[in-house]
């Protein structure tokens, strides 16, 4: 047998990935099972992206590139940081990678070392802890409750920093929360890491185009220029562009920092293909049309289940602030009885229930830190959404308490 390394054993698989899968195998059994496991646009890439991309591999030799990206994607990036979120960031300040996520991981392994740890406000995306702990450090999830919108406060935020703290993590919009930040809020958190000059912030604004009830983004880096020098902002092409499997990530941030990334990237993966490359280039340059009419859908799907929701007593959802999820809180489920005699006895098993019983696939909110929730991904079509709510309803009317 083939010996796995140790450092392995603390690491989870993604629970959205795992929840897909279940949904996958029991939908392979001939059962009609509705998936919203998993965050992903239900609209095909706008037609000139794909174009752009397929015109070029039609009449070029696709080769390598630089690892942190042509210089052509890497312009088009500090120009749409110029436009949409006043920053001013140089191409050698500016990485593209496999997804944010590749990002995020070439980031963690430049700077974490054994005990380093990482602030990652509860609920988070399931990938920050499992990466944080793959290199040795230690997640930090302090809770932020609905009462606070899922928001992390400056109190929350200093007392969970201690002499060994390393990175902030903040999404925004949330993921799994919508939780959105204003201007206020970041200045006060930004005023807290004023204070502790070790601490680096990675900002995830991967969702920053899809927001709600005419909210304005504020990046990160625009609230607290102060903290240029240590701000990691990362963002990407899956979620706006619906671009998902084009694996296009980006960041902006320190030179030495981009500098490291790029030496970890130039020994693993090379860089991103260079038809991805060129497709995201088409992409921050081209119409930004489609990408708004995406949001207004994106809304529309919200207010449905917002509405839905509302309807079932025993659950939880205040309107989301952006992305594409509900994070329904079903605290009320807890101890009830399901018809085969079972007890609910966390939120592990109220998604376990709603997808044998009623056949929709959830991720439960102990996967992100905060329990008792469940997420369900809205970023698929109304009338799926209306007979997912339907169906969540019928199998909680079920439950005896």
């Amino acid at each position: 047998m083939s010996h796995i390394a140790s450092r392995l054993s603390a690491v989870k698989r993604s629970a959205s990935m795992a929840v897909s899968q279940a949904a996958k195998d029991l939908a392979a059994t001939g059962i009609d099972v509705i998936d919203l496991g998993l965050g992903e646009p239900d609209f095909p890439a706008p037609a000139h992206i794909t174009e752009a991309a397929f015109e070029a591999a039609r009449k070029e030799r696709m080769l390598y590139t630089a690892s942190l990206g042509t210089p052509d994607l890497r312009k088009a990036i500090a120009g749409k940081l110029k436009r949409e979120n006043d920053l001013d960031y140089a191409i050698d300040e500016i990485a593209v990678a496999n997804g944010a996520k590749q990002i995020i991981f070439n980031a963690l392994m430049a700077t974490i070392e054994e005990g380093d740890e990482a602030i990652l406000p509860a609920p988070y995306f399931v990938s920050y802890p499992e990466m944080v702990k793959l290199f040795g450090g230690v997640p930090v999830t302090p809770a932020c409750p609905a009462e606070n919108g899922f928001r992390l406060t400056p109190e929350v935020l200093e007392a969970s920093i201690t002499d060994k703290t390393r990175w902030l993590f903040l999404n925004m919009p949330g993921n799994p929360s919508g939780a959105v930040y204003s201007e206020a809020q970041l200045n006060a958190l930004g005023a807290v890491l004023a204070k502790h000059p070790r601490i680096m912030v990675l900002s995830d604004e991967i969702y920053e185009h899809i927001i709600f009830d005419g909210r304005t983004f504020v990046s990160f880096g625009a609230a607290c220029p102060e903290l240029r020098d240590r701000t990691l902002i990362v963002n990407g092409m899956s979620k706006a562009y619906a671009m998902t499997g084009w694996r296009v990530g980006y960041a902006a941030g320190p030179r030495n920092l981009i500098k490291a990334m790029a030496t970890i990237q130039s020994q693993s993966c090379t860089s991103v293909s260079a038809p991805a490359q060129i497709a995201a280039t088409a992409a921050l340059e081209g119409s930004q049309d489609d990408v708004a009419e995406f949001c207004t859908a994106f809304e529309r799907r919200r207010n449905l289940v917002v509405e839905g929701i509302a309807k079932i007593n025993a659950l939880r959802l205040d309107p989301p602030e952006g992305a594409f999820y509900a994070y329904i809180g079903c605290a009320a489920l807890i101890g009830a009885t399901t018809p085969s005699g079972q007890t609910l006895v966390d939120d592990v098993a109220v998604t376990k229930y709603l997808l044998e019983e009623g056949h929709v696939a959830a991720v439960p909110g102990s996967a992100y830190g905060l329990s008792p929730f469940f997420r369900i991904s809205t970023a698929t079509s109304e009338e799926v959404l209306a007979e997912a709510v339907k169906r969540i309803g019928a199998a909680v009317g079920k439950l005896e308490n």
